[in-house]
């Protein structure tokens, strides 16, 4: 997939995760990224990845991390790695994210923090940015691309 071409699809979806469907960074990217890699991702990791934004509105890890780190585990999973692998791959996802972004606390990572008077989706350019590192991440230990 051409750079362009990516960059301009995870975009859209974001905003629209985000915009239309309301739900939350580390939702948003474990659909994306189920999306982008054609892999099935269960509801129900969805519906805990809802549950993980509490952890977030606290400014613990961030869930673009945290969604990343799931779909790892799933990919990983799929692709016949096993639970020692996936957590190397997530060891090294995890350091690479922190290289890369300066952190893995949303409270570091999140434009202004956290503040009552904050608009929704903040972190929209963020998320974008994420979903693309995480995805040529995962292209490049999984050979997809």
């Amino acid at each position: 997939m051409l750079t362009n071409d990516l960059e301009q699809l995870v975009k859209q979806r974001v905003h629209s995760y985000y915009w239309e469907e309301d739900i939350n960074c580390a939702s948003t990217t474990l659909k994306l990224l189920s999306e982008l890699l054609d892999l099935h991702v269960h509801p129900q990791v969805i519906h805990a990845a809802a549950g993980m934004h509490g952890a977030g509105k606290y400014g613990a890890q961030c869930g673009l991390v945290e969604g990343a780190l799931m779909f790892i585990g799933i990919i990983g999973h799929e692709r016949g790695h096993g639970p020692q692998e996936i957590e190397e791959f997530c060891f090294h996802y995890a350091r690479s994210f922190e290289d890369r972004f300066g952190s893995l606390d949303c409270r570091k990572l999140r434009p202004e923090g956290f503040k009552l008077t904050n608009p929704p989706h903040l972190c929209e350019d963020l998320t974008v940015r994420s979903i693309i590192f995480s995805f040529e991440y995962l292209s490049d230990i999984f050979r997809i691309f």
